[in-house]
């Protein structure tokens, strides 16, 4: 099992910056790609950003040049950066892990709401 807690949502104003944070504990070395999601009141959940264990990553079109993902293997912590943050970023982030050799994102975290105000 793995255990995702997020932490670092808040209150900004547009064009202000956050940086969430994803701690992970259990079983790490099971863990290859880490993405964080998110869903705003009634829209469905979607895709942000992803990183595999090797580095690479993806970002969503809606957050090109604005966010980026990192993560620190040492600590094991994923990161989201987010700058220029509009009101339509309003929403709450989840972090996920995947495991080796699978297909599905199978832990997440319980979320911290990001509100951007305008």
């Amino acid at each position: 099992q793995v255990r995702l807690v997020e932490s670092g949502g808040g209150l900004v104003q547009a064009g202000g910056s956050l940086r969430l944070s994803c701690g992970a504990s259990g079983r790490i070395s099971s863990i290859n790609t880490m993405g964080w999601y998110r869903q705003a009141p009634g829209k469905e959940r979607e895709l942000v950003a992803t990183i595999s264990s090797g580095g690479s990553t993806y970002h969503a079109d809606s957050v090109k040049g604005r966010f980026t993902i990192s993560r620190d293997n040492v600590k094991n912590t994923l990161y989201l950066q987010m700058n220029s943050l509009k009101p339509e970023d309003t929403a709450m982030y989840y972090c996920a892990a995947r495991p080796r050799g699978q297909t599905n994102y199978d832990y997440w975290g319980r979320g911290t709401q990001v509100t951007v105000s305008s």
